[in-house]
């Protein structure tokens, strides 16, 4: 069996400033939406293009000093970085943010969940 290789840090760039973020769920919808016409097959007759939605959620660390404000996050770029060379990246850009919560544990350091919603993904 060969050895698969997988994606690194994720790094998201609040005003020039660095977060390192400990997880990121993305959540992708195509924006197509099903076209319903009255006919004798009571089928849809196809679809429709829509508009992209990204949706990510992050955990980071909250660091003790230097946190940003993370519910006036906007125009924040979210990059996944491969381990090694070679790899390809993947962006989130324009990113702004939805809500956040904040999770204290016993054993744990502090943690928040920002979800953020992204303009465009590309893929480098």
């Amino acid at each position: 069996m060969a050895l698969t290789e997988y994606l690194g840090a994720i790094i998201l760039e609040v005003d020039g400033k660095e977060i390192e973020v400990e997880s990121v769920d993305v959540d992708h919808k195509s924006g197509r939406s099903l076209v319903k016409t009255m006919n004798r097959k009571g089928k849809p007759s196809g679809f429709s293009e829509g508009v992209h939605e990204w949706s990510l959620k992050i955990t980071a660390p909250i660091p003790k000093t230097g946190a940003p404000d993370w519910d006036k996050i906007t125009g924040a770029k979210l990059t996944v970085f491969p381990v090694s060379e070679g790899g390809q990246r993947e962006t989130y850009v324009d990113c702004v943010s939805l809500g956040d919560s904040y999770k204290y544990s016993v054993q744990g350091e502090a943690k928040v969940d920002v979800t953020l919603a992204a303009m465009d993904h590309i893929k480098e």
